[in-house]
């Protein structure tokens, strides 16, 4: 049997219709998921709230969430299905919530991650965002520390020109290739990989582990939902 034809995820706004799939994604995602309901409840009652979707066709194969805090955006959740991992996915939410961050007039993006998620950090550091502080204990798991990321204003040049090439590097990507079976062909395998594939700057090191990141933290202006807090 021969693969598929190579497919196109599209970025798409979140909607009620999308949840049992988000579920699924948050069960493969987090030790602790969210409830059922708490995605609708943020999508119906939550005016901060925004949350996207990334679909192959019309299946959700990853999500996104921010709140947009006054001039900040918040990145809440952050997850890609595990047959879609190292695909690319994770920089294509990424580049979607700074979008919409900037669209809603936010200066800067902020999020928490753990000390421990090198691929998550690195996609991260890509992006822009730094370490600004820690969080003690932040992670009810298993107690670990949160270290917060912010980039700088999303309005400067340094950050306009840095979103600007990494959204040509991403449109100039091969298609992602589907085997028989209708699960992504890993990169290596697709002919996409190379010896550099590993390392911290590559897409499929930064996107392996980044979906499971980051977590909600305590917000300047409201506290978050008794939802946050989850761990991978």
């Amino acid at each position: 049997m021969v693969a598929r034809p190579p497919v196109r995820v599209v970025v798409d706004l979140m909607t009620v219709d999308d949840l049992p799939a988000v579920h699924v994604i948050e069960h493969e995602s987090f030790s602790t998921p969210w409830p059922s309901h708490a995605y609708r409840q943020e999508l119906e009652n939550n005016r901060l709230a925004h949350y996207i979707v990334a679909r192959w066709g019309d299946e959700v194969v990853g999500f996104a969430g921010i709140w947009l805090l006054v001039d900040e955006a918040h990145v809440t959740t952050f997850a890609t299905r595990r047959a879609w991992r190292r695909q690319g996915i994770g920089e294509r939410l990424l580049l979607a919530l700074l979008d919409l961050a900037i669209a809603r007039g936010a200066n800067e993006a902020t999020l928490e991650v753990r000390p421990s998620n090198g691929p998550a950090r690195r996609l991260y550091e890509k992006y822009g965002f730094k370490v600004v502080g820690t969080r003690l204990r932040y992670y009810s798991d298993n107690n670990e520390d949160a270290l917060i990321m912010t980039t700088d204003s999303l309005d400067g040049r340094p950050m306009k020109a840095r979103i600007a090439e990494l959204r040509a590097a991403v449109a100039a990507r091969p298609d992602i290739e589907l085997g028989p079976d209708g699960q992504p062909i890993a990169r290596s395998r697709a002919g996409q990989g190379s010896p550099a594939a590993d390392t911290a700057d590559s897409d499929a090191a930064a996107d392996s582990d980044a979906p499971a990141e980051p977590e909600p933290r305590e917000p300047r202006i409201i506290r978050p939902s008794r939802f946050a807090r989850r761990g991978p």
